[in-house]
C-alpha cells in the first residue's frame, strides 16, 4: 500500500502523517555540519540559508511576511487570489506538493480554489522545521475536513529525490515566495533538474519569482524599521550554537543587507563588531573574526521574467500562463512538464 493513501477519515490524527526524510544509503550523521565547516573556513565566510530556519527562525520569517516594507508576500498573495481558480481549472485534480511551506498561509488560497471545484485535496508540505509543519498542518486540517496531509521534514533535495508517484490524476509542485532567489545560478540549474525528475510528463510546476526593480524599493524589504529581519538573521547564530555546541555571542554581530546591482541580488550578512574567536565544539571548529568581517547568510536574486521563462522552457517546463501585478514587481508562472 502506498504511503499516500487517499481517503478522508474524520479525525485530524488520521488525516495527518509526518515523515522525517533521511539521506538514502548514507549514515544520517556522516555529513552533518560539513557545510558549516566549509563555509566558515573559506574567504569570504558564508553559511547556507537553511540554518536560518529552525523553529524560531521560521516564526520570525512569518513575522517578516507581515511587515509593511516586505512587499513580496503581499504582492504574491494578491496575484494568487486572482489566478488560483484558473490554476485549479487548468491542472484538474492534483496532489499539491509545496517546497518550503512554512505556515502554508498562501496555500490556503490554492486549496480553496481546488475545493470550490469539488476536487480531492491531498497536500504534501515540505519544510526543515518540524514544528511549523505540524502546527500549520493541524490548522489546515481543522479548516478543511476533506484534506489529507503528508508532511515531509527535510530539505527540498531530499523531498524531490524520495517523493512517490501521485495517487491523484496529476501533481503540482509549488515553489512560491521567490525562494528560488536564494539559489546561486548553478544551484538553480540543479534545482530545476530535480523538479523535472520529480514530475511525470504532463504534471505541473508553480513558481513565484521576485522581479528586478529599483534599489530604493528592494533594500527596505530586508532592513525593516522594527528589526525583525535583523533578529531573523542573528537567530542563525543561536541555531548554530544549539545544534553544534557553539558560543557565538549574538550581541557581537550585526545584521547588514544591501542590493548588489551587478549581480541583481540582495545580500544578507552578519558583521562582526570586533575581533573575536568562536568555537563550535561538536564540529571541532574554531573560527576567528576580524572587526568588520562578515558571514554572508543569504542571497535573494531578482529575476528578469522573459529570461526565466526561457530557462524553464529549456528544461521542458513549458510556461502555460504567467501572472504579474500592475507594477511588475512579482511574477507567478504555471509550467507543465512536456516531452
Amino acid at each position: 500500500m502506498s504511503r499516500y493513501q487517499v481517503s478522508y477519515p474524520k479525525s485530524i490524527e488520521e488525516r495527518l502523517d509526518i515523515e522525517r526524510l533521511v539521506p538514502r544509503n548514507e549514515i544520517v550523521t556522516s555529513n552533518v555540519g560539513t557545510d558549516v565547516i566549509k563555509g566558515l573556513t573559506e574567504t569570504p565566510k558564508t553559511l547556507t540559508p537553511c540554518y536560518l530556519y529552525d523553529d524560531r527562525g521560521s516564526e520570525l520569517f512569518e513575522q517578516i511576511c507581515e511587515l509593511p516594507e516586505y512587499y513580496l508576500t503581499r504582492t504574491e498573495t494578491k496575484i494568487l487570489q486572482q489566478c488560483a481558480g484558473e490554476i485549479a481549472r487548468i491542472t484538474g485534480p492534483c496532489e499539491l506538493v509545496e517546497l518550503g511551506s512554512g505556515s502554508s498561509t498562501k496555500t490556503r488560497i490554492i486549496l480553496e480554489a481546488y475545493q470550490q471545484l469539488g476536487q480531492s485535496l491531498l497536500y504534501v508540505p515540505v519544510d526543515v522545521s518540524a514544528g511549523i509543519l505540524e502546527s500549520s498542518a493541524r490548522l489546515l486540517l481543522a479548516d478543511y475536513p476533506s484534506l489529507q496531509v503528508h508532511a515531509l521534514v527535510g530539505t527540498y533535495e531530499l523531498a524531490l529525490a524520495q517523493i512517490l508517484p501521485s495517487q491523484l490524476p496529476s501533481r503540482i509542485i509549488v515553489f512560491i515566495g521567490s525562494t528560488l532567489g536564494n539559489l546561486k545560478p548553478q544551484e538553480c540549474d540543479i534545482f530545476l533538474s530535480q523538479i523535472t525528475n520529480a514530475l511525470q510528463i504532463g504534471e505541473y510546476f508553480l513558481l513565484g519569482i521576485d522581479l528586478q526593480k529599483p534599489k530604493h524599493i528592494l533594500e527596505p524589504a530586508y532592513n525593516d524599521s522594527q528589526g525583525v529581519t535583523a533578529a531573523f538573521n542573528l537567530n542563525m547564530l543561536a541555531h548554530l550554537n544549539h545544534r553544534f555546541g557553539g558560543n557565538f555571542d549574538t550581541t557581537q554581530f550585526e545584521h547588514w543587507a544591501f542590493y548588489n546591482q551587478t549581480d541583481n541580488q540582495i545580500e544578507m550578512h552578519l558583521r562582526s563588531l570586533r575581533s573575536q574567536s568562536v568555537e563550535l565544539s561538536a564540529l571541532n571548529l574554531q573560527v576567528n573574526f576580524t572587526a568588520g568581517e562578515t558571514i554572508r547568510t543569504e542571497i535573494s536574486r531578482k529575476f528578469d521574467l522573459a529570461m526565466m521563462q526561457q530557462q524553464l522552457q529549456d528544461r521542458g517546463l513549458v510556461p502555460l500562463h504567467v501572472w504579474t501585478d500592475p507594477d511588475q514587481w512579482f511574477g507567478l508562472l504555471l509550467c507543465q512538464l512536456q516531452a
